[in-house]
C-alpha cells in the first residue's frame, strides 16, 4: 500500500519539529559586550546541546559547551562576583567566565560565595528560550 506523499511530508514536519535552535542573551553595556546561551537540537532523539558566546567585541569572542540535556525544560542562574566576571549555575554544575579574554571554566566545587544574581536564561512560557534579568539586580 502507497501512502500520498502529504501523509510523508507531515510525518517529515512531525519529526523535525522537536529540532533547530535557538538563542537568548544578556547584554553587557549595549552591544559590545554580551553573554549568549544557544540551545541546539539536531534531531527530535537527539538531547539539546547547550553553548554559551561570551562576546567582548573587539577583543574576543568565544563559544563554550555546558552539560547538554534531554529536557526542554532548561534554567541557567547567572551571578557576578565582581565586575565582568559571571558565574553560571545549570543544576548541579557551576562554571565562570569573564568578559576580558572570554575564558570559560567549570569548578570542580561549588563557589562559596557566586555573587549577586544577574538573571536566568530559562525555557518557561512555551520552550521559548530567553534572559530574565533578576528584579534586583544593578545590571
Amino acid at each position: 500500500m502507497r501512502f500520498p506523499a502529504v501523509f510523508g511530508t507531515a510525518v517529515l514536519a512531525a519529526l523535525l519539529a522537536g529540532c533547530g535552535s535557538e538563542t537568548a542573551s544578556f547584554m553587557i553595556d549595549g552591544n559590545d559586550k554580551a553573554l549568549t546561551l544557544e540551545r541546539i537540537k539536531e534531531y527530535p532523539w537527539n538531547d539539546w546541546e547547550l553553548e554559551l558566546v561570551v562576546r567582548n567585541n573587539p577583543d574576543c569572542q568565544r563559544r563554550h559547551k555546558l552539560k547538554p540535556t534531554g529536557s526542554d525544560a532548561i534554567k541557567v542562574e547567572l551571578y557576578s562576583p565582581e565586575p565582568y566576571v559571571f558565574i553560571l549555575r545549570q543544576g548541579k554544575r557551576w562554571y565562570v567566565t569573564e568578559m576580558k579574554s572570554c575564558q570559560f571554566q567549570l569548578f570542580k566545587e561549588v563557589p562559596p560565595e557566586p555573587g549577586k544574581s544577574v538573571g536566568h536564561f530559562n525555557t518557561r512560557d512555551g520552550n521559548k528560550l530567553r534572559f530574565v534579568l533578576d528584579p534586583q539586580s544593578p545590571s
